[in-house]
């Protein structure tokens, strides 16, 4: 069974995160956690990440500062980079790609309600500043 990790936290059981592909409208999980501050995150099922670093790495290996421990996502998987104040996505040489908003990207600004897909692991970004 997967495992989401930021950091030393662990969330057993993602399994909205399992999904393939979004459901209905394909912006599965825009209202996201309730208790969100102002910021920036990637959602998952309930769980949400801050994107607060310049640079985030993404993957199953033990270095990402995210880590999806799943077999269908790479070790470096993508990497979300602020470039003058908008978030980037970059498909890090991943063996199933990186998708946001079902279209294949090698990279992607991401906008508010973007669905992103690495591997069968689905989140969705949101920008609450």
């Amino acid at each position: 069974m997967p495992t989401i990790t930021q950091r030393t936290h662990t969330i057993e059981d993602p399994t909205a995160a399992i999904d393939v592909l979004p459901r209905g409208d394909g912006r599965r999980g825009l209202d996201g956690p309730p208790e969100l501050a102002r910021g920036r995150y990637l959602v998952c099922g309930e769980e949400a990440f801050a994107l607060t670093a310049d640079v985030t790495h993404m993957g199953r290996g033990i270095t990402a500062d995210v880590r999806l421990d799943d077999h269908t996502v790479s070790a470096r998987h993508a990497i979300v980079v602020v470039r003058a104040e908008k978030l980037r996505i970059l498909d890090d040489r991943s063996t199933n790609g990186t998708f946001v908003n079902g279209r294949r990207v090698d990279e992607a600004e991401l906008n508010d309600g973007d669905v992103v897909v690495l591997g069968r692991i689905v989140l969705t970004y949101r920008d609450l500043r």
